[in-house]
């Protein structure tokens, strides 16, 4: 049988995600750059005329554009293998997911594109991959510029935030190291959907840019360890004394729906920017929304509606915001909605204790789905 070809490249934030969930559900597939003739011909139309990456391509020739549809198909497919069905573990992946997503923009474009000697030799080589031309390193360099001058901002990555974006990141970096050192995932024994989300920016940027993951090496070893377990197909827990005379079949979460304190922590500490961030976009896409009312059902929901404002420890940001990170959102909010009162109590301490129980309030006038591998406006 032929394997899925997959659409991305080692480099890639959201390849990341789809590229580490084939590997650990053993699904087989070849990775190659979203550069041939036969992916703008053939591949591209089918993924909604977007080429973004992560796309993967079915030997039939269907096509799934995005990490989270990818994602979202195969778990269909073996029963929701990774996705915790407990309420406070469900909540807790699914709040990953949406983090995963949206959440670490600012320093992987800071951590790639502001440290040039470090980086630059090692992001040339890879973005002239994406280029068929004869000049793919003029293009490459071009490219890599545009990005740095008129992306990085957009996310607010500008030399008043930088700062922050150090500090904050090397907390990230102590409290991930923390739980990685009690627990190969971040719900027990083995990985859930969050985990596939946090790959994405902790593999394609922070943990492959040489300037970061020096970082990472050097300051958060067990992280590191995490992001090579997360892309390897057997369970790679070997310092986990306790769980080596397990069969794999045997790993699961933890048991009586636990969420260890240092996944909280961590949560907490990832709320300090994420919470006013999304309240902020929250706000102005909904003004968006409000100002274009008249919008036809099935429209493209681009990746950036305009910007918005908010303030982090007396640091102003100016972003661009993205209906995508509620997209990603609902599903937490839809299982929360969905359970007993009791349960919801439950997820709801878990919430107030890291600081993101705001997040179940946070919701768009207008919903999103998905048609011709696009997210659209219902």
């Amino acid at each position: 049988m032929q394997p899925i070809t997959l659409y991305g490249g080692p480099f890639s934030l959201w390849t990341g995600r789809a590229r580490s969930y084939l590997i650990k559900a053993g699904i087989d597939y070849r990775e190659e750059p979203h550069a041939s003739q036969h992916f703008f011909d053939t591949v591209l139309p089918k993924a909604g005329g977007r080429r973004g990456i992560p796309t993967i391509e079915f030997p039939n020739g269907d096509v799934i554009r995005d990490g989270v549809a990818i994602v979202d198909h195969f778990e269909a497919l073996n029963g929701e293998a990774f996705s915790p069905m407990t309420p406070r573990q469900q909540i807790a992946s699914l709040l990953l997911d949406a983090v995963g997503a949206e959440g670490f923009l600012r320093p992987c474009m800071h951590y790639r594109w502001n440290f040039d000697q470090e980086n630059l030799d090692f992001l040339l080589f890879h973005f002239q991959t994406i280029f068929q031309e004869e000049d793919a390193e003029q293009l490459a360099l071009e490219r890599m510029e545009n990005i740095r001058r008129n992306v990085n901002p957009g996310w607010g990555v500008t030399p008043e935030t930088h700062a922050f974006i150090e500090t904050h990141h090397m907390g990230t970096l102590k409290k991930l190291n923390a739980h990685f050192s009690d627990h190969p995932y971040f719900l027990g024994n083995k990985p859930c959907r969050g985990d596939f989300a946090m790959i994405a920016p902790l593999y394609g940027h922070l943990g492959r840019d040489p300037a970061p993951l020096n970082l990472m090496q050097t300051h958060a070893v067990r992280l590191f360890r995490w992001v090579e377990r997360m892309n390897r197909p057997e369970p790679d827990v070997g310092e986990f004394k306790k769980l080596v005379a397990l069969k794999n079949e045997e790993l699961d979460y933890l048991p009586n729906d636990e969420v260890p304190q240092t996944l909280i922590d961590a949560l907490k500490h990832f709320a300090i920017d994420f919470v006013p961030e999304s309240g902020a976009a929250c706000d102005t896409i909904n003004e968006w929304l409000g100002q274009n009312k008249a919008m036809p059902a099935g429209t493209e929901a681009e990746r950036t509606v305009g910007s918005c404002h908010f303030e982090v420890e007396g640091v102003t940001y100016n972003t661009w915001a993205q209906p995508f990170r509620f997209y990603v959102l609902k599903r937490m909010q839809d299982v929360y909605d969905g359970l007993s009162a009791t349960d919801q109590s439950n997820v709801k301490d878990m919430l107030d204790a890291c600081d993101m129980t705001a997040l179940l309030d946070m919701r768009l006038t207008r919903e999103m789905g998905r048609a011709n591998n696009l997210e659209v406006w219902l």
